[in-house]
């Protein structure tokens, strides 16, 4: 997401992992973060405090349906640090896409949008990466943005994708994460579209954003690594 660059949720999970991954074994059977069933593992943070989760992130048919107002994020109970995560996606149908993110190493105080390293879910940029609030990442100096003091963002670097990848909006897509110390590698549907370097290396949870839009979620699968 980049309009408002809002809301992260912590979360952890199993993935599989496609092109790019860095040549390392999982050290742990991959995981569902969703069940399928319920968000009983995930917490939201929510820019209206007196809105519940359930107002904002529900399931319906084994998909987590994202309304996208107010602001904000669900993350994992579970904190991760190196990890192959698959997050699958799309804009409801019939619908205009809209604004979204899939947060990585959540850590420090909760805001709407909170310090992380996240994967833009915003339709026509799927693959962008940003560090925000001081989050260190770093990439191709070409693609490369940076911003001091932004309102929700803090001080941030993104990195934008080489080149895109995405189906039509109300068409599933697939991001596979691999972020294994500094490195993250970022594909969408089955290409590698962008890499991030020196990233933080700190341990945080999984979200997904809330950020105008209503956004689907069938499949958050993490596998964790050394």
């Amino acid at each position: 997401m980049q309009k408002l660059l809002a809301l992260a949720l912590p979360v952890t999970a199993g993935l599989l992992v496609s092109c790019s991954s860095p040549n390392v074994e999982p050290v742990a059977n991959t995981v569902d973060l969703f069940n399928g069933r319920d968000l009983s593992n995930w917490k939201a943070v929510l820019a209206k405090p007196d809105t519940q989760k359930e107002d904002v992130f529900s399931v319906h048919d084994g998909v987590i349906v994202c309304r996208g107002e107010p602001l904000g994020f669900i993350e994992t109970e579970q904190t991760f640090t190196n990890f192959k995560l698959t997050v699958e996606w799309r804009w409801a149908p019939g619908t205009k896409p809209g604004n979204s993110g899939v947060f990585l190493r959540i850590n420090g105080d909760r805001k709407p949008l909170p310090r992380c390293i996240e994967c833009q879910l915003k339709s026509g940029d799927a693959g962008d990466v940003y560090g925000f609030h001081g989050m260190k990442i770093d990439g191709d100096a070409a693609r490369r943005v940076e911003k001091k003091g932004h309102e929700l963002g803090g001080d941030f670097v993104g990195v934008k994708k080489r080149l895109p990848n995405e189906n039509p909006p109300g068409q599933w897509n697939r991001y596979d994460l691999v972020l294994n110390g500094g490195k993250l590698s970022i594909s969408v549907n089955g290409v590698s579209v962008n890499e991030a370097v020196d990233c933080e290396t700190v341990a945080g949870p999984i979200g997904l954003q809330s950020e105008g839009g209503v956004v689907h979620f069938r499949r958050v699968r993490l596998t964790p690594l050394p």
